[in-house]
């Protein structure tokens, strides 16, 4: 790939991992109630579950998700399912308790450190796994920089996905950084958690039924 060609994929990459969404949504929260650590935690499991969608549209599978309907109407209601679950998590937080949660409902267990950590991931890393729009989007967007020419597509498809992963990595991160920073400078903010877990579970909630209502791709 041309140098320029290269530099405008890592442009692109960049200005969509930096457009809110659930993924967003997901690492602000957490580094907001819990601090940096927390946010980026979570966007390491975001991360994560990118991986699988790289890894899966590369061997055909995310190929095979957008042509059957079937398989795409499964994922997507699952994927529903998991972020109305979440937003509902938040919104029936007790406001008494909402100090002690996670954004999304990594209950007492991070009191007790690493196992809390472990949630935050594993949660971040289902978030991604179970939309199917993440898969569509690597579908859509990586091949237009795939030259004609390329004799192992695949591959050219994996190393593109991988560098745009990675450059997303660094904007999640950024966002835990900037998120936590103003937290520990607003106080406002921390005095005001439980409405920050209402709003974010009504989000998660609507992202949900956004995803459900989503219909499949035309073949």
């Amino acid at each position: 790939m041309p140098i320029d060609q290269l530099l405008l994929f890592m442009a692109a990459g960049v200005l969509l991992n930096l457009t809110p969404g659930p993924d967003v949504l997901y690492i602000v929260t957490h580094a907001l109630r819990s601090g940096a650590r927390a946010g980026m935690v979570a966007a390491l499991g975001i991360t994560a579950g990118c991986f699988v969608h790289i890894f899966a549209a590369a061997v055909g599978v995310s190929a095979l998700i957008a042509a059957s309907a079937t398989a795409f109407t499964v994922l997507k209601w699952a994927g529903a399912a998991y972020l109305v679950y979440v937003g509902l998590r938040l919104l029936l937080t007790r406001s008494g308790s909402a100090m002690q949660l996670g954004a999304a409902g990594a209950d007492s267990t991070w009191a007790r450190g690493q196992n809390g950590l472990k949630n935050i991931f594993l949660r971040g890393f289902w978030t991604n796994v179970l939309n199917p729009k993440v898969a569509l989007f690597f579908l859509a967007f990586v091949p237009q920089f795939i030259a004609p020419g390329v004799e192992n597509k695949p591959l050219a498809f994996l190393l593109l996905g991988l560098l745009f992963n990675f450059n997303g990595l660094w904007v999640n991160l950024g966002w835990a950084v900037a998120a936590a920073w103003l937290a520990r400078r607003a106080g406002v903010v921390q005095k005001s958690m439980h409405w920050l877990d209402r709003v974010a579970g009504a989000m998660f909630v609507g992202f949900g039924i956004k995803l459900a209502l989503t219909a499949a791709p035309q073949a």
